[in-house]
């Protein structure tokens, strides 16, 4: 279902986080974005901090968009809404993501893909807690079963998109959005493709439970599988 567009640069790429709290690693990311696109792309953060974290994104240049905290998904798809560029990458404010291959991500793109994913788990994530690795695994492995496709890593925060795929789906979950933004695209035959990524340790603390997010996650999986094979 790739339709390609031409070949995109920087200049068409627009970054997109939700930012709670995380003023101790904001300033870094965005200077990895800001140095590997040369300054070229745009970044948007929907943002409900409590801390400096809105003001050191408006400072490093990003679009802020404040609003009360309502979970990780509504961030998000405000975000991604919001992007006002072709290709929207995602990823997370706390400084685990590898900035330094997003040529890469948008090289997948420019070579068809509708979706990049940014796996992991396959180079080991050592740095995630083995609670969460274990969970990340077993989550891979029921939508690789539910969507009949493997699927390494559902949970990652690192992504690329072709913003008409966004801009065409009904995107529904919250906690489990990021397993979502992956799932929908794949049952509806878009070209989604993994590439492996390292995954540094995060910088402050974790907002997510790892027990109630985790079922939240595994809830979102099955719900937005089932959803799709019997639409």
């Amino acid at each position: 279902m790739s339709e390609i567009d031409g070949h995109y640069d920087f200049g068409d790429v627009a970054v997109v986080m939700g930012t709670y709290n995380e003023e101790k690693a904001i300033g870094t990311v965005l200077d990895d974005i800001e140095r590997v696109t040369d300054g070229e792309a745009s970044v948007v953060c929907v943002d409900g901090s409590s801390d400096r974290t809105p003001e050191i994104a408006r400072e490093k240049g990003a679009q802020v968009i404040e609003q009360e905290p309502q979970g990780y998904g509504v961030a998000v798809e405000r975000a991604l809404r919001a992007a006002d560029r072709p290709v929207v990458v995602t990823t997370d404010c706390d400084d685990t993501y590898p900035m330094e291959r997003l040529p890469t991500f948008l090289a997948e793109i420019n070579d068809g893909a509708d979706v990049v994913s940014g796996d992991r788990l396959s180079r080991g994530a050592e740095t995630m807690p083995r609670f969460n690795r274990f969970g990340n695994h077993a989550f891979a492995v029921v939508a690789s079963l539910l969507v009949g496709e493997r699927v390494h890593d559902t949970t990652t925060g690192m992504r690329a998109y072709r913003k008409p795929i966004i801009d065409s789906i009904e995107w529904t979950e919250n906690t489990g959005l990021s397993a979502e933004l992956l799932i929908r695209p794949l049952c509806r035959g878009y070209d989604v493709r993994e590439i492996e990524i390292d995954y540094a340790e995060r910088a402050g603390e974790t907002k997510l439970d790892p027990i109630s997010g985790g079922a939240e996650i595994a809830g979102s999986i099955l719900r937005v599988s089932l959803e799709e094979r019997l639409a």
